[in-house]
């Protein structure tokens, strides 16, 4: 088989530093400190295949892009140099333009699948020049990542390779979402859908594209949600609140008298906002003064995924200093009913072993009502 892969160097960079994505933002990330993380998310990936797939491994041909758009981590990840043929030469400062040309070159090749590591933005360049003609497979490595071809994490890819090396995947229709960044970063979530490409269909190493969910109900419900974070927040007046992104939480926080930014990790104790839109390094100098604190998220509808996705500013070190326990998960029976799991991608695999141990996740559905939803890392 063989496989078209490309990596997005600067994919992530924006997550950690509060920038929701790295369009057209990448001096600014690299200013306020942000690294990119495709390169180690890419390189984590394919030491999977070359880890598990063992013999099978020979049946897979990559064609690439020089340097950090692919050679590189494929090189690194341990894959023979004969199963490595350089494609596209590319600058050490790529764009979007090398992504499309670099597709365009897979293309010519024939290739019988593109695998690429990026986020949402990177999904729709090469899907722009290939359209549906050929399977496309993400590593995650973005700060949004809505479209349905994303793997649910890196070592997922060895596995889903694995099976669909022996027949056992099918391919089928994906929607590749486009979400407005510049839009994004403003508080709005304009998001269309871009295209629709082919992928790989395995639902538990495959994510689904984000769902919106709303029923009549639901705000009936939210609005008992908001009575019990209240009660929370006046028993412990003490204690950071850090808010999650998201609708749900939004419409929660503005029940509860705050001014909440849409899409960024706000901040709350003893009543008051006491932070708007932390990244990273916002967000640890807040927990260094509070002895308590709880992070409050609701899950991508149908993905499930409460970390990992739109919200990198809580790091694994944010998430181990609040501690695993004081994760709230809000989420209307409506959106867990099409959310069959939770999920993980912290990018720690440690800290996600951790999750992975507890198999089942509190979820608050209602005033003193929660639910043990499943959790799948």
């Amino acid at each position: 088989m063989k496989v078209g892969f490309l990596v997005n160097p600067i994919a992530g960079i924006g997550g950690r530093v509060g920038l929701k994505g790295s369009d057209n933002v990448e001096d600014e990330a690299v200013k306020r400190g942000g690294k990119s993380v495709s390169p180690a998310r890419a390189k984590e990936a394919i030491s999977g295949l070359v880890t598990h797939l063992g013999s099978s491994l020979k049946k897979l041909d990559f064609v690439t892009c020089s340097g950090a758009m692919g050679e590189k981590e494929l090189r690194g990840a341990g894959v023979a140099k004969n199963q490595i043929e350089v494609v596209c030469e590319t600058p050490s400062h790529s764009s979007a333009k090398d992504t499309e040309r670099a597709s365009a070159k897979f293309l010519e090749m024939k290739v019988d699948l593109v695998l690429f590591c990026g986020g949402d933005g990177t999904a729709r360049d090469i899907v722009r020049i290939i359209d549906n003609k050929i399977p496309v497979i993400g590593i995650p490595a973005g700060v949004k990542m809505h479209s349905g071809v994303f793997c649910v994490r890196p070592e997922a890819l060895a596995a889903l390779l694995r099976e669909h090396l022996e027949g056992r995947v099918d391919t089928g229709d994906a929607e590749i979402l486009d979400l407005d960044e510049e839009e994004y970063r403003r508080g709005n979530w304009s998001v269309r859908l871009f295209a629709t490409a082919k992928t790989l269909l395995e639902p538990t190493l495959v994510q689904t594209g984000k769902m919106m969910v709303e029923e009549v109900a639901d705000d009936a419900v939210k609005l008992e949600m908001i009575e019990h974070i209240k009660e929370l927040m006046m028993m412990e007046p003490e204690c950071l609140f850090l808010l999650g992104p998201g609708s749900t939480i939004a419409f929660i926080a503005q029940g509860l008298g705050f001014d909440k930014t849409l899409l960024g990790i706000d901040a709350a104790a003893g009543g008051k906002m006491i932070g708007k839109n932390l990244d990273e390094k916002g967000i640890l100098s807040l927990l260094k003064r509070f002895r308590v604190s709880k992070l409050v998220v609701s899950p991508i509808g149908a993905q499930g995924f409460i970390l990992g996705r739109g919200n990198l500013e809580v790091s694994p070190e944010v998430v181990r200093k609040i501690g695993i326990t004081n994760i709230m998960v809000l989420a209307t029976p409506s959106k867990l009913r099409v959310t069959p799991t939770l999920r993980v991608d912290t990018g720690d695999a440690d800290l996600d072993s951790e999750f992975a141990r507890r198999a089942y996740l509190p979820v608050v559905v209602g005033y003193r009502m929660m639910k043990m939803h499943p959790l799948q890392v």
